[in-house]
């Protein structure tokens, strides 16, 4: 299973064993990581999932849809370029050693 770590905003890490299939969302609330609310259960439609990736794994990750970009412009947190809504990001082998950073709010 692909391993992936949350960082907190205040610089707490947690390192989490993710089923390839589910999402980056669900590793965390499976795992009862803090940061991630995830309030509408991973449906792109609500941006408490958002995430902040590290550059160096953006290219494993598959483009923003339209759907998690316009989304993302609802985030309570500033949007950066290496924002992503968690639950869009459906884990696969090349996602071991991911690093994900939450950010300072998601409400």
């Amino acid at each position: 299973m692909p391993k992936i770590t949350y960082i907190s905003n205040a610089g707490v890490s947690r390192t989490v064993d993710v089923p390839v299939g589910d999402t980056v969302m669900e590793g965390a609330v499976q795992n009862d990581v803090d940061g991630i609310v995830a309030e509408c259960g991973g449906n792109c439609q609500c941006a408490t999932c958002h995430v902040y990736v590290e550059e160096k794994f953006l290219p494993v990750l598959k483009p923003i849809a339209e759907d998690e970009d316009a989304m993302l412009e609802t985030a309570a947190s500033p949007r950066k370029s290496n924002s992503r809504l968690s639950c869009q990001l459906h884990v696969t082998p090349a996602f071991d050693g991911l690093v994900v950073h939450t950010p300072p709010t998601q409400q």
